[in-house]
């Protein structure tokens, strides 16, 4: 019985390497769970759970220049199922949709031939799933159907864009960064292209007019450092195009991006700085700036959970920076700026001129791991951890509750599941702290949890181990050994595609590799040559499972001829070892001796290959028949011992001569053959320390200088230095010569496999593969033709695939047919489980999904069913899972957190939140977990609030006067005080704003203006005349085009209702949205809220999943679960 299966079939497979400087923006981490990262023209499908590369996918014949994965915001079902998929982007401007399962290609994509600027799928899916925009060089922006690669428009723009952001709370805002400033529009549609060329704006340093700029107290000390930094770049946006010195303040600009957290906010990343815009006042609220000593940034990706931003800096360091909490204003009685405290970062790697941090990624569900893509192949997986500590800063609190409920007395809960359950929200001025016994003080810090590592720089040299036999299929493991540049070997395991071992043989670059058993090689690396021309060879004989290695010529090596190459026979008896201007040498491999050194007159070798004949069988029968004579010889009487025939006896001694030591040590006769400089074919037999010179066959005139010999069974093929290849039958004594018009044949081998005769042939331009017995070409692979890259190496690894090196720093194991084809991820023989239910069929993911959510039939909930599946999953997360005290909301939210599954977990957060809050509201009871009494079950909603990156699905905008009292503080010009002015007005602040009206200066245009209307308002009364004067004006002037200031004027005699509906219908949805939240009552904010649920539900729109969300909010459950079942 065999102890464990082999895998005899390999998978084809790529081994990566170093990336390509045009790799760097090429890596995404999807909702899905996986990172894709691109490496010269193939894409990394990468595990981060187990540290896994899953799948590569090769189809792009350019360099990757981005990738992104499909987004995961609508509802999954059997017609819309759980797919990975992954758009990517090269260098010649193809676009190639990916089913990653399979590894074929949806759509390709083609409009122009320059690298791809940045792409990203449409976040709202309602109405389609499959829209990609992209930026096409230099200044298009294009809408593609992902599914059919349909173009559905094209708009070009004046400048040439880099790069464009989303606005994640509004699907119609799109930022775009140009060379020259900001392109700001507020109309994009997937129906139809932007109908103007967007808003302009540029960024520039305000010189702040004399009314506005505050007189610096003499008692505070002069700034320095960072501060003065934040001084010097008091940035605003502006529309008028700026003076020289603030265009290179946009030059610098190295990233846009929308905040996820708070709406309308944005930044701006600088090498030295990050500026975090207000873009209602076009104005900086927030710096983050470096000190002079620190590292300048690269990237930074702001969190969606909670206000946070990691940071990558130029050492490969990731920097973790959260939002200050801003419920108390400093001493002069202001709000201060937004201010983000480092609170954690991780350790920075060595930069050298070849590795530097390319690109970070973090996951989008949890928001607590962060991915480094290194220059030189790595990826490094970091994790954030919270551990109870006190802190110098501003606290930190964790969560009072888990998944979005009250955590039961005994209940399991898993502290570093996402960011906002390890860090609580930021206090908001208006909302009332949670009580501090419930509170605990965290501090964060990163743990490296993965690494993978990629090969080296090329060269390398590629030898598969010994072939699978009957003899050795109980332990057969099919090792690959890579000799790289710097002399080390590599050895893979091809099964799994995983790094075996890594071992330091050499100093110098590794020349070539010969295995002498499954378990233990020779590999030869030569330094470079001294002026003489002599070199330092390293010849070691390294065994495997010990890791030991030995010099194998001893102390000899030091200044001598370089080391050509070397061959092993077959039985791994003899060792052949060529050099360049010296004679060869014979070495016995059993013993490391040096059996013969040839005499100076030897022949120059070109080339070199030892006979598969050999006369073991006859010698072990031979033996054989020995044992048995001497076994009978020892049972004979004396007299039949004298008539036994000598000749058995001669055999005997003969026998036992040559087996000294047993079976082990038999040496059998083996031969090889040779070519010289004029193409003679020498042969040469070995026996023990016997060597015979036998046969020579002259050169055949057809032949250039021989350069390559290879021999299987009973045909010996040469190739030569002009592209021809002599193939030789030498049973029936016939050569047949073919020029392939290849150029230099540079190595052939023999596929392994009893009666198998392919052969594998390498040139300068590429690979062939022929069939010695047809003499036929079988597949054929050309640079140029159907491969960007040239071969550095070939091998055989099975007796029906492939494995060749290639120049961009690949080993790809291909089928016979040499198809650069990517394989299906199913088919994979991975070390560790993998938690992904999008890799399963789509019924069986829906069902797991169902499995995991609600078990009716059984008391308890179990996991035998998906046993299987499920031993992927770790250990905290089971037991939790598993727990009876986990509520069903708690369950929804970590099964649609484990499935990655962005409208599940937006829909089961809020409806989480506000079922709970409106059945305390109601007194109703709330299910209460065993051992807890109903008072503490029924405290406060523990989250006080919603988080605030749900914006007009939180109860009430506590946070809205905190952000206008900011941008007061902000405020550097009269447009910036007027809107701070008009603000106050709606949200009902009268006082603040008459004195902000009353600032005007007297030689403003609008001075008379502001004057009247701060009268206006501190002398309105709720009279009838004037009510009805007021709203009168107000209509009129809605109906003359001037919405905000009838709104205002509405708001001021508490007409908000009656704002709220022309804010309606003149389309400003989200306006009304905010203002029935801010000023109206419960019941009339609702009516507007129900309307505009209402508007999202209608075709134009298609936004069902944000009207399902607005009627949670508003506990219309009943409605939502009509909607649903639609």
């Amino acid at each position: 019985m065999i102890p464990y299966s082999v895998n005899i079939k390999l998978a084809a497979r790529t081994l990566t390497g170093t990336l390509n400087l045009q790799n760097k923006t090429a890596v995404d981490w999807g909702w899905q769970g996986l990172i894709a990262q691109g490496c010269h023209s193939s894409i990394l499908i990468i595990d981060p759970k187990t540290s896994q590369t899953i799948q590569v996918l090769e189809r792009h014949k350019a360099n990757v220049v981005k990738v992104k994965w499909s987004r995961e915001n609508y509802h999954h079902s059997l017609s819309s199922p759980y797919s990975l998929r992954l758009a990517s982007a090269d260098s010649a401007g193809k676009i190639i949709v990916w089913d990653v399962v399979s590894g074929t290609a949806h759509c390709e994509i083609q409009e122009h031939s320059k690298p791809i600027q940045d792409m990203d799928w449409l976040w709202t899916q309602d109405a389609s799933r499959d829209l990609l925009l992209a930026i096409h060089p230099p200044n298009y922006i294009v809408l593609w159907n992902g599914d059919t690669g349909t173009k559905l428009w094209k708009k070009s723009y004046a400048e040439n864009i880099l790069s464009f952001s989303f606005d994640p709370f509004d699907p119609s805002n799109l930022a775009l960064l140009t060379s020259e400033g900001i392109v700001f529009i507020s109309d994009f549609s997937h129906s139809k292209p932007p109908g103007s060329g967007g808003k302009k704006v540029y960024i520039a340093s305000p010189h702040a007019s004399p009314a506005h700029t505050k007189p610096v107290p003499a008692a505070l000390p002069a700034p320095t450092g960072a501060k003065k930094a934040l001084n010097k770049v008091k940035v605003l946006i502006t529309n008028e195009k700026p003076t020289a010195e603030a265009v290179t303040l946009n030059a610098d600009c190295l990233q846009l991006s929308y905040l996820p957290s708070k709406r309308n906010h944005m930044l701006l990343l600088y090498p030295r700085e990050i500026l975090i815009l207000d873009l209602e006042l076009s104005q900086t609220v927030g710096v983050v700036a470096i000190e002079r000593s620190g590292v300048p940034f690269i990237q930074v990706i702001p969190c969606a959970q909670r206000d946070a931003l990691f940071c990558l800096h130029e050492n490969g360091c990731i920097t973790l920076r959260v939002c200050r909490s801003t419920t108390a204003p400093d001493e002069s009685g202001n709000v201060q700026e937004l201010v983000y405290d480092l609170r954690s970062q991780c350790d920075a790697i060595r930069v050298t001129k070849t590795v530097r941090p390319y690109r970070m990624v973090i996951c989008p569900v949890n928001e607590n791991n962060a991915a480094l893509a290194v220059s030189d192949g790595r990826v490094m997986l970091w994790e954030l951890k919270a551990h109870v500590s006190n802190s110098g800063l501003s606290p930190l609190y964790a969560p009072v509750a888990f998944c979005g409920s009250p955590l039961g007395q005994n209940q399991k809960k898993i502290q570093d599941l996402s960011l906002n359950t390890m860090i609580g929200q930021s206090l908001v001025s208006g909302a009332d702290p949670p009580p501090p016994s419930l509170q605990q003080e965290v501090q964060l810090k990163f743990l490296l949890t993965g690494l993978l590592s990629g090969l080296p720089l090329p060269p390398f040299a590629l030898r598969m181990c010994p072939p699978l036999t009957t003899k050795n299929i109980n332990h057969y493991q099919p090792l690959l050994a890579v000799g790289t540049s710097n002399g080390s070997v590599l050895v893979y395991n091809l099964t799994s595609g995983l790094l075996h071992k890594d071992l330091s043989v050499h100093s110098c670059e590794v020349k070539g590799i010969e295995w002498v058993s499954l378990t233990s090689f020779l590999s030869f690396a030569t330094s470079t040559p001294n002026n003489a021309g002599l070199v330092r060879n390293e010849l070691q004989h390294v065994d495997l499972p010990t890791g030991r290695c030995f010099a194998f010529r001893g102390e000899q090596g030091n200044d001598e001829p370089a080391i050509e190459m070397m061959k092993v026979s077959h039985l791994k008896q003899y060792l052949v070892v060529v050099f360049r201007d010296k004679p060869l040498e014979l070495w016995d491999v059993r013993t490391g001796t040096l059996l013969r050194e040839m005499a100076k007159n030897f022949p120059t070798v070109t080339a070199l290959e030892w006979s598969p004949s050999h006369n073991l069988k006859s010698l072990k029968k031979k033996q054989l028949l020995a044992r048995e004579a001497m076994a009978r010889y020892t049972t004979l009487s004396d007299t039949e011992q004298s008539s036994v025939e000598s000749s058995v006896i001669s055999l005997l001694q003969d026998a036992e001569s040559k087996s000294e030591g047993g079976g082990q040590a038999i040496s059998a006769r083996e031969h090889f053959v040779f070519t010289d400089t004029d193409g003679q074919v020498y042969h040469i037999t070995v026996e023990g320390n016997t060597v015979k010179d036998g046969a020579r066959i002259p050169p055949d005139g057809s032949m250039g200088s021989i350069a390559c010999i290879a021999w299987k069974g009973d045909t010996l093929v040469l190739g030569d230095v002009d592209g021809n290849l002599n193939f030789w039958d030498l049973k029936a004594r016939l050569s047949r010569g073919i020029p392939t018009h290849r150029g230099w044949v540079k190595k052939i081998r023999f596929a392994p496999g009893k009666g198998n005769q392919k052969l594998l042939v390498m040139y300068t331009d590429g690979a062939e593969v022929w069939d010695t017995k047809e003499v036929n070409m079988v597949s054929s692979l050309r640079i140029g033709r159907n491969v960007n890259y040239r071969i550095l190496d070939i091998d055989w690894c099975t007796s029906d695939k492939v494995v060749l090196a290639s120049e961009d720093g690949c080993i790809r194991v291909l089928e016979m047919a040499m198809k650069s084809a990517s394989y299906r991820m199913d088919e994979q023989d991975l070390t560790d489980p993998v938690w992904c239910p999008y890799l399963l069929l789509p019924r069986a993911a829906l069902t797991l999904k169902a499995f995991l959510l609600l078990q009716p039939w059984s008391g308890t909930f179990t996991m035998d069913i998906t046993q299987v599946y499920v031993s992927a999953l770790n250990g905290d997360m089971k037991s939790v899972l598993l727990d009876p005290e986990l509520n069903l909301l708690q369950r929804c939210l970590l099964v649609s957190r484990l499935f990655g599954d962005e409208s599940d977990l937006q829909f089961w957060t809020v409806a989480a939140h506000y079922l709970q809050s409106f059945a305390q509201a109601r007194h109703l009871s709330v299910p209460v977990p065993e051992g807890q009494t109903p008072a503490e079950g029924t405290q406060a909603t523990p989250q006080g609030h919603l988080d605030i990156y749900h914006d007009t699905l939180c109860e009430s905008f506590y946070f809205q006067l905190e952000r206008v009292h900011l941008q007061e503080v902000k405020r550097s010009s009269y447009e910036h005080t007027k809107k701070c002015a008009d603000q106050l007005l709606l949200l009902g602040q009268t006082d603040r704003a008459v004195q902000l009206l009353l600032e005007t200066s007297a030689d403003n245009p609008s001075y008379y203006c502001d004057s009247l209307k701060a009268c206006l308002v501190t002398t309105i009364t709720s009279s009838g005349p004037s009510q009805s004067t007021i709203k009168l004006v107000a209509t009129n002037m809605i109906a003359n085009g001037k919405l905000a200031e009838g709104v205002q004027l509405l708001c001021l005699i508490d007409k908000a209702a009656d704002a709220c509906r022309y804010l309606q219908t003149y389309g400003e949805w989200n306006r009304a949205a905010w203002l029935a939240k801010v000023r109206l009552n419960p019941a009339e904010s609702s009516d507007v809220l129900k309307r505009w649920a209402e508007h999202l539900c209608s075709p134009q729109v298609n936004q069902k999943s944000k009207a399902i969300l607005v009627l949670l909010s508003l506990g219309c459950f009943h409605k939502v679960g009509e909607m649903l079942q639609r």
